[in-house]
């Protein structure tokens, strides 16, 4: 195919600056590079942050080390710190030119993009697609080699398979993060070779702990807290101990803490720290709340907070795919947004038979008790809120990103004698997306149910704008060959593209959609 000098991009050049650059030149691959056409790139919340900071994104900084100076050199896409970068980590491409070094990529295979380089590290984060490194709102993007393959030889673009839609494949990344949030194993012991704290009187776990009182607390971190006791004031302390990934475990001893207890819920979704307990006077009672991994489980009745969002609604969809829980509550405070999760929700479980229920909690009253619970809105006090409405052994999943600096008044006394468990999670690994593309390939899955508008880079500003103001309740696709195109909500297609509107099937995306559209723009 014939690759043109200039191309459509859309550029962040400075905090809350995005242009459409129609005139953008094309780079050519050098040596390690290889040259890809974007066939449809996702927009996500995570693109905001890089909005709002651009330069003091943790992401957009410079790598320090990891890869030789000099190679970045010849990576005109590497953009860190003030220059301007093109947004879009969401992304399905197709290869149109290699480099005469490159060993891995031949022109026309198809992959979705992996974004996250961790092991280009940033003085506070890693390297990424989409951030120091130009990302899918281009017709092109330029990828090197020496930055996509990772230390072990694994490579950050994932073969995908033809017969699927470009959107399906693109969203596989968004789904990642949720498939990662059912997926992380737990750790259900102390740590061997970690740094413990022993609070109280009570039995040693491992002879090398460190024991305290509970008025003589030390200064520094620790991978591991045992507390006897039930002082409120106490545990406060202690979670400022917790090193990331941290257990804590509380064992009160048939006491009990007499009031809410302020807990750093921010920090079970960034920080990774755990928090288990139990009324007796064994910590290995505690230790056994913990869960091996975050799973769904057969006959649960779960609840997903905040449910008609983008991430929201992947919740819900891939609870009803899973085909193990009994029933799902669904809640969400706009009614646009619950008449539409009903609609793509609402069909697929009746076809699982599995019950479903879609409501306003400022309207109605749920008085169910539930075994999962997933927060979408990042509301500390919902957390906490979660704990009353949670039956024995239930799961609390933090999905939402709540900042690490907040705290929620928990009432530990129910938490603990419920026997729950908080757990959060943030972004996804290669092996997430590589599971989710599997579901989708074999018809598990079905990651187009999440779409809710599509458009060209010339509606791509558009759509960032609304997913800030959270106008659409569902995912945006923005596929670069559809020049002209602005953002259309599905439920304006038939409208808009007469002839794509009628390929949807009950409103709902999919791959003959995405055929049409091609053919109106004569893509091949």
């Amino acid at each position: 195919m014939k690759i043109p000098e200039t191309q459509h991009a859309v550029q962040l050049v400075g905090a809350n600056q995005l242009i459409l650059n129609t005139r953008r030149p094309v780079h050519k691959p050098g040596r390690f590079q290889i040259l890809c056409k974007v066939e449809a790139c996702g927009l996500c919340f995570s693109d905001l942050k890089l909005l709002r900071q651009f330069s003091a994104h943790p992401r957009k900084a410079s790598i320090v080390s990891g890869i030789d100076p000099k190679a970045l050199e010849e990576m005109p896409h590497y953009v860190p710190e003030e220059k301007p970068t093109v947004p879009g980590h969401e992304a399905v491409v197709r290869v149109v030119a290699v480099g005469e070094n490159v060993v891995r990529y031949r022109p026309g295979e198809r992959y979705l993009v992996q974004t996250d380089y961790r092991w280009l590290p940033t003085p506070q984060s890693n390297s990424a697609f989409g951030y120091n490194f130009e990302g899918g709102l281009q017709e092109y993007v330029l990828m090197d080699e020496r930055v996509i393959t990772a230390p072990d030889g694994e490579s950050m673009l994932i073969p995908a398979p033809e017969e699927l839609s470009a959107s399906a494949i693109a969203l596989c990344e968004p789904w990642a993060c949720v498939e990662d949030a059912y997926s992380e194993a737990q750790r259900t012991g102390f740590k061997s070779d970690g740094k413990m704290l022993v609070v109280g009187e009570g039995p040693l776990p491992l002879g090398k702990a460190m024991r305290c009182k509970p008025d003589q607390l030390p200064e520094g971190q620790f991978s591991d807290i045992v507390y006897y006791g039930s002082e409120p004031d106490v545990v406060e302390r202690l979670f400022g101990l917790l090193s990331p990934g941290g257990l804590i475990v509380i064992v009160q001893g048939n006491r009990q803490f007499g009031r809410p207890v302020t807990v750093p819920i921010g920090r079970i979704h960034y920080g990774g720290v755990r928090i288990v307990g139990t009324r007796e006077t064994d910590f290995e009672e505690a230790l056994r709340v913990i869960p091996r991994s975050t799973e769904l489980r057969q006959g649960d009745v779960v609840h997903v907070i905040g449910a008609g969002g983008p991430m929201g609604t992947m919740h819900v969809i891939r609870a009803i795919s899973q085909g193990v829980v009994r029933h799902i509550y669904a809640s969400d405070l706009s009614e646009e947004r619950l008449q539409l999760l009903n609609q793509v929700a609402g069909r697929l479980a009746a076809e699982k038979g599995i019950g479903f229920t879609a409501y306003n909690p400022s309207l109605t009253q749920v008085h169910t008790k539930f075994n999962y619970i997933v927060l979408m809105v990042p509301v500390p006090s919902l957390a906490a809120e979660a704990v009353n409405s949670a039956d024995d052994g239930a799961i609390i999943n933090v999905f939402a990103g709540i900042p690490a600096d907040k705290t929620a008044a928990v009432d530990l006394d129910a938490y603990i004698r419920k026997r729950c468990y908080f757990v959060g999670t943030s972004g996804s690994t290669l092996q997430d997306m590589k599971v989710v593309l599997d579901k989708l390939r074999r018809g598990m899955l079905d990651t187009n149910l999440s779409v809710a508008a599509i458009s060209g880079l010339d509606g791509a500003i558009d759509g960032i704008h609304a997913v800030e103001k959270n106008l659409i309740p569902g995912k945006i696709v923005v596929y670069p060959f559809a020049k002209g195109l602005g953002l259309t909500p599905l439920s304006k297609l038939s409208v808009e593209l007469a002839s794509v509107g009628s390929k949807l099937n009950g409103g709902l995306w999919n791959a003959e959609a995405e055929r049409e559209l091609k053919r109106i723009f004569a893509e091949p």
